[in-house]
């Protein structure tokens, strides 16, 4: 065999079906609601912010887990909005976006040939580290439909093998609130059985109303064992900037921020001081703005997709909706979306993305945290689909 080949590691599909249908969209100048990109405003004083920082000399390498202003701000805003109190000078790391965060979690905490559950929809970047990592997914299928979890089916997933459950709330793609009594079942499970939780919680404040983010690391006996991971790209619309960030026990920061440094050796220093502004001078009110903006922009397209016969599950979170995509031409999710775009302009993603081999294949994924003008435009294209 010739030693010049790729590792054992990389993938055989070098691009995701994402990017795929992103770069596809750009070829024809459609729309794009397949990738999450949010390319809605950012908050005047965070962009502000960030100008500042430059201005002021703050373009070289900070600390590896963040410059002490953010790491405050983060710490401060959690234990408020949480009540529980956070140290940010040993339990706060700041990342190169969430998923710096959740590799360097799992680079830190998990062996290779570990095993790490994973709840099914499931967000590909997720499961792609894992293996990536040489770390064993093994999936737990939430009930179809209703996003339920399946107690019955995360017990039958673990194994002596079994080190970590990946959570995600509200999650991508199906856009579940994990409720307080599954938080607890897996908070249970987790203890009886030693295990960590690296919980996502990128889209924290997309809640929609009758639904409540709860973060698993507030439940009794879950702060240790817990990596809390969330970032500023979707709730500030600066997914270029690639500022995240996480919350662990004191002890468990060390082997991650070795991780993050080796890696990543931090997070751009002047977006650090923008985010920061951010989370100093927003009101609440930002926030609640936000979730009843997106709420609107999810009655829209909700309404966009029934009118075009594609039944949206409706989501309890984040800014995502999944649909049934049984009027469409093809065989597989693959093939449905690129049909979607080719009669519509309106690029989504293929629910197979999300699910285990042969799952997902009649659902898109659809992202309707659009500016205004594209989602109108975007609803307006997808009802044609009723008049073809």
């Amino acid at each position: 065999m010739s030693k010049l080949r790729t590792s054992a590691s990389a993938p055989i599909t070098v691009q995701s079906e994402i990017r795929a249908m992103s770069v596809l969209c750009e070829q024809v100048g459609g729309i794009n609601m397949s990738q999450g990109i949010c390319d809605t405003d950012v908050p005047a004083v965070v962009m502000e912010g960030a100008k500042a920082a430059m201005d002021a000399g703050f373009n070289i390498y900070t600390r590896l887990d963040g410059i002490a202003r953010l790491r405050d701000a983060v710490a401060a805003d959690w234990s408020r909005r949480n009540g529980i109190p956070v140290d940010p000078e040993h339990e706060v790391l700041i990342t190169s976006g969430a998923t710096g965060a959740f590799y360097c979690a799992a680079r830190g905490l998990l062996d290779p040939g570990d095993e790490v559950i994973l709840f099914e929809p499931m967000y590909g970047y997720h499961i792609y580290t894992l293996r990536g990592l040489g770390l064993e997914p093994v999936i737990a299928p939430l009930e179809y439909g209703t996003w339920a979890l399946d107690v019955d089916a995360l017990r039958a997933a673990i194994t002596p093998k079994t080190r970590a459950i990946v959570l995600n709330t509200p999650s991508n793609p199906c856009g579940k609130v994990f409720t307080r009594a599954e938080l607890q079942a897996i908070a249970d499970i987790a203890i009886e059985q030693d295990l960590f939780v690296l919980s996502d919680e990128i889209y924290e404040h997309f809640i929609y109303p009758g639904h409540t983010h709860i973060s698993i690391a507030t439940l009794p006996g879950m702060k240790e064992r817990t990596v809390t991971i969330s970032g500023f790209s979707k709730t500030y619309s600066v997914t270029g900037w690639r500022v995240g960030f996480l919350i662990a026990d004191a002890k468990w920061i060390p082997a991650i921020g070795f991780f993050s440094d080796t890696v990543y050796i931090c997070a751009p220093a002047p977006f650090q001081h923008g985010c920061a502004a951010g989370l100093e001078l927003l009101p609440p009110s930002f926030y609640t703005d936000l979730a009843a903006e997106h709420d609107r922009k999810r009655a829209q397209t909700v309404a966009a997709l029934q009118d075009a016969g594609l039944t949206p599950h409706i989501p309890d979170g984040a800014y995502y909706i999944v649909a049934d995509a049984t009027p469409l031409h093809g065989a597989t999710a693959a093939e449905k979306a690129r049909d979607l775009l080719a009669r519509t302009g309106v690029a989504a993603v293929a629910g197979s993305a999300f699910f285990r081999k042969g799952g997902g294949e009649n659902l898109l994924r659809f992202c309707f945290g659009k500016r205004d003008a594209d989602l109108d435009e975007a609803c307006q294209r997808l009802r044609s689909l009723s008049r073809a």
